[in-house]
């Protein structure tokens, strides 16, 4: 049983992973303008490039380190679409996250500095920009009943029962309700992985409306719980590797399509409690399979996405929707918890939710920036 349980987490956290957060992939490159092509590069070099850096890094420190792309960061992306910058411009921005996160592991200040946002603002911009994301399911039960109904029907059960399964089951059964009533147009590809190079175009608008937010969300949604978990069950996880590996990572292949990597948070429990090996010191073989599963199915992804891709765009958010449901109620949890920040953390929430944007920069920004403000008024007031 203890030679089997590491090859099952690994696999578990691995295909969880991917089932429930490659929708939101798609659709926040969607919105940033990438093309078919483009995604289909996106979601193989992510995906092999995560499952890479597991393998390494666990082999390396011999504890299960997962390495995963950012979730919410790319949910963040889609309400940064709507600011029509052009997928150039967004590698470029990905490049620049990818070198604050290096920064942060080359000079400990940079991440001091993050850690001093008080989490509920953090979490209340991530819930914010998230918002609108999270109604697209119920947005279209009116047109698409027998795609959504079910979908959600099946997460909630499985919420109850099997937390970790609820969201890639009901996005598994929505994609067996839309095969089944929604007219999809057959589309040719290839098995053979697809790369693609985007030339980069770096700018301040790109800088301050995709970079600064994704870093944020990354370190504060990721990277931050996620070394956390896993000193709850006594790793200490090397942050300046960490930070430098996965920083670098996602500089070198931005323009291929790592646009972020990080450290699990949830699925990085998976491989690292009781139920990944009873040897503690053996439980890094789970993250080590885990890494072997993300690369096949980077391998098989290109078929998979080249489908996805032809089904309608409402139904890829909402999709996206059902698997974003846990992270903004673990947000709006975070976002209200302590009462003296629930004032700023609702603000920022709200600036988040409502699409503000000016000068070219996006909510995500300004809602940071408002809620960090609204604190420090209400701080030296008390």
């Amino acid at each position: 049983m203890s030679t089997k349980a590491p090859i099952l987490a690994g696999g578990v956290s691995a295909i969880t992973g991917v089932a429930a957060s490659t929708g939101v992939v798609i659709a926040a490159m969607t919105a940033l303008g990438a093309t078919p092509g483009q995604i289909l590069s996106i979601v193989f070099v992510a995906t092999f490039f995560y499952g890479l850096l597991s393998i390494v890094l666990s082999l390396r420190y011999k504890m299960p380190i997962s390495i995963v792309w950012s979730t919410p960061g790319a949910a963040m992306l889609v309400a940064a679409g709507a600011l029509h910058l052009g997928f150039n411009v967004a590698v470029g921005s990905f490049i620049m996250a990818g070198a604050l996160l290096t920064l942060t592991g080359l000079w400990p200040a940079l991440g001091r500095v993050v850690s001093s946002i008080p989490k509920p603002i953090a979490s209340a911009m991530l819930a914010g920009v998230i918002f609108s994301f999270c109604l697209s399911p119920f947005q279209v039960i009116t047109s698409n009943p027998w795609v959504i109904l079910p979908a959600l029907l099946v997460w909630l059960v499985l919420y109850r029962f099997a937390t970790i399964w609820a969201a890639p089951a009901a996005i598994a059964v929505m994609g067996i309700a839309i095969a089944l009533t929604v007219p999809i147009p057959v589309t040719s590809f290839s098995l053979v992985p697809h790369i693609e190079f985007t030339m980069p175009e770096f700018t301040l608008t790109g800088f301050v409306s995709i970079s600064i937010p994704l870093y944020l969300v990354t370190m504060a949604s990721q990277n931050i719980p996620g070394i956390a978990i896993m000193k709850s069950f006594d790793f200490e996880v090397p942050f300046k590797p960490l930070m430098v590996t996965t920083g670098l990572a996602t500089v070198l292949t931005s323009a291929f399509g790592g646009f972020a990597f990080n450290h699990a948070a949830i699925t990085a429990a998976l491989n690292a409690n009781e139920h990944a090996h009873p040897d503690r010191s053996k439980r890094y073989l789970a993250s080590v399979y885990g890494g072997l599963v993300y690369i096949a199915l980077a391998l098989v992804a290109v078929p998979f996405i080249a489908i996805v891709l032809n089904v309608p765009h409402t139904l890829i958010l909402a999709m996206a929707g059902i698997a974003l449901f846990a992270t903004i109620t673990s947000a709006l949890a975070t976002a209200t918890e302590d009462i003296s920040l629930r004032l700023p953390a609702i603000i920022t929430f709200l600036v988040g939710a409502s699409g503000f944007s000016v000068w070219g920069i996006g909510a995500a920004f300004w809602a940071l920036l408002t809620g960090v403000l609204v604190w420090l008024v209400l701080r030296k007031r008390a």
